[in-house]
């Protein structure tokens, strides 16, 4: 109790602050659940308290779990690492990259000088892009009526690359469309086959893309971040999508998300589930780009999110952030992690088998408060664990 009651000082604060509307936690390791908690309101416009089993928007934490999935093709010599992905997606072998605009604004496009593979997509350096963090994407979205990937719709795939294939990191829709490989390698739904292969195997029941009657009793809402202060809104995705968002439509649990990253500092199996090959979950938690590395995320729709800055060192494994040197909040070198938009967190640390989840909903990204409430929280966590 007396490793943990700091832990909950620290999330009561916080919300007793307001500095967020809720938050939920999981902390885990190989064997099993180590701490809980949940602090502050669903939302502040109703009573509903925050609990462990709040469903929360986790967006792009879906990214690793669309991952792990393509992982599961690859394995079965459905997908390749390395081959080019239009084996299984024709319309990528036609990608083409966009150089600029011409004076009377039109896009000025040439086909990429090599094929996008399926490490490409899962490392960010297919050349697929976020309208988020490109001012020169979004320009193009809005010349040819395109709309932000998060409308779910078929249209929001169609934008170009903004740099050949494996020439760079530029965060964007690439896992995405290693979604739409898992459903033409998989002959399913992409949904389905995430609920057939990881999600029951795990008994994440709370988790997908839909959310259930039961899980709507449970769910929290997405806040803004205003001048005035935190409001309550009505946002969530839509419901009847045109495809799965495999970078970012999961609704999940912080309870739910833990057996995920439980499985991963297993090696794949978590109580005899085996999810994936223990040398699959090597592969994946190393750096899968070479000499490549993370640049700035610099927002250019403030409204959506914060800029983002890493340190200059940090990789992308087969669909995990990671750092190669040992963080201030105590993470371990070539831990695993990654986010979402609405400022939910995660991370995975093998050498100190531990790993944490952290949930609220917020928006803009990387929103100052949550972000820094997140990172005393980790601190504590490695302080007392």
């Amino acid at each position: 109790m007396a490793k943990t009651s700091a832990i909950a000082a620290l999330l009561q604060s916080a919300t007793d602050a307001g500095d967020v509307p809720g938050v939920s936690v999981a902390i885990g390791n190989k064997e099993g659940l180590l701490y809980e908690g949940a602090f502050g309101k669903r939302s502040l416009s109703a009573d509903a308290a925050m609990t462990p089993d709040t469903v929360c928007w986790i967006a792009s934490m879906t990214k690793a779990v669309t991952g792990a999935a393509a992982m599961q093709l690859v394995d079965q010599g459905k997908l390749s690492l390395d081959d080019p992905i239009a084996n299984v997606l024709p319309v990528l072998g036609c990608a083409k990259v966009l150089e600029g605009f011409d004076a009377d604004g039109t896009a000025r496009l040439r086909l990429a000088k090599r094929p996008i593979t399926l490490r490409h997509l899962l490392t960010h350096t297919s050349g697929f892009t976020y309208d988020i963090w490109s001012a020169d994407m979004g320009r193009y979205q809005h010349a040819h009526d395109i709309p932000g990937i998060i409308s779910c719709a078929h249209k929001a795939l169609t934008t170009p690359l903004l740099f050949d294939p494996g020439e760079r990191w530029e965060y964007g829709i690439g896992i995405d469309w290693a979604g739409k490989a898992v459903e033409a390698a998989s002959g399913q739904q992409l949904g389905q086959y995430l609920k057939a292969n990881i999600f029951n195997p795990l008994g994440m029941a709370d988790t997908g893309f839909k959310i259930g009657p039961a899980q709507r009793e449970r769910l929290a809402a997405i806040h803004l971040r205003t001048k005035e202060g935190l409001a309550a809104t009505p946002i969530q995705l839509t419901q009847t999508p045109e495809f799965e968002m495999g970078g970012g439509g999961l609704y999940s649990t912080t309870r739910d998300y833990l057996k995920f990253a439980r499985m991963i500092l297993n090696g794949g199996n978590l109580d005899g589930n085996c999810i994936l090959a223990p040398q699959t979950v090597s592969l994946m938690s190393q750096n899968a780009m070479g000499p490549i590395r993370c640049g700035v995320m610099k927002t250019a729709l403030p409204a959506s999110s914060h800029d983002v800055a890493f340190t200059s060192s940090m990789q992308w494994g087969l669909s995990f952030m990671i750092n190669p040197e040992k963080m201030a909040t105590g993470r371990s070198p070539h831990s695993l992690a990654w986010a979402g938009l609405a400022n939910s967190y995660y991370w995975i640390d093998p050498s100190r088998d531990l790993a944490g989840v952290f949930a609220t909903q917020i928006l803009p990204f990387a929103d100052p408060k949550a972000l820094k409430l997140f990172q005393d929280f980790e601190t504590e966590v490695y302080r007392t664990h």
